[in-house]
């Protein structure tokens, strides 16, 4: 089988970067963000018995915001693991990872059980319903759960990197590492 290679420009610093085996991304903004806006702040509970209060994180490190639909489906479990396999990476860079649901808060106890224990901390957007996942322009309505969807906050509390997918789709964790690399 052939592979397939699609090129687009990636935003600020990063020149190009190649998207293969056929993974697409929806778009590289939002109806309500882009690139080099403030991001909305936000708090939220975490699976690990935590709020997370985005702005509190301003000036001490990036932060990778990963939006997902379903805790359940099979992405979401493949994406997560990546990224709790790459956990150096983000200390290295100084970075942050959060996933972002409308999921309850017991819903993603039991998913990071299921797992295997994420310690990346799983956030419910789930009350009132949508209303951070709305703030970012992800938000489904028509279905009533986030798009897949990818964002780099850098410690000035800017928007550095969106990419939003397919449902079915798992973003690619090195450029999402490749653009935190990229950051001061």
């Amino acid at each position: 089988m052939q592979e397939t290679r699609v090129e687009y420009q990636a935003p600020q610093a990063h020149s190009r970067i190649d998207v293969r085996g056929g993974r697409t991304s929806l778009a590289s903004d939002t109806p309500t963000l882009k690139v080099g806006d403030q991001a909305p702040d936000f708090v939220l509970p975490s699976h690990l018995g935590t709020k997370v209060q985005l702005s509190a994180l301003r000036g001490h490190h990036n932060v990778l915001l990963a939006f997902f639909p379903l805790d359940w489906h099979p992405r979401s479990r493949i994406q997560f693991l990546d990224y709790e396999v790459r956990e150096a990476h983000l200390e290295r860079f100084r970075a942050e990872a959060f996933g972002i649901t409308t999921e309850t808060l017991y819903t993603l106890e039991a998913w990071s059980t299921y797992v295997g224990g994420l310690t990346i901390p799983l956030l419910s957007d789930h009350w009132p319903y949508g209303a951070v996942a709305r703030q970012y322009g992800v938000l489904r309505e028509d279905v009533g759960m986030p798009q897949r969807a990818m964002f780099i906050v850098d410690k000035r509390g800017e928007i550095a990197y969106i990419d939003v997918h397919k449902l079915d789709e798992k973003p690619d964790a090195a450029m999402v590492f490749d653009v935190l690399q990229g950051l001061d």
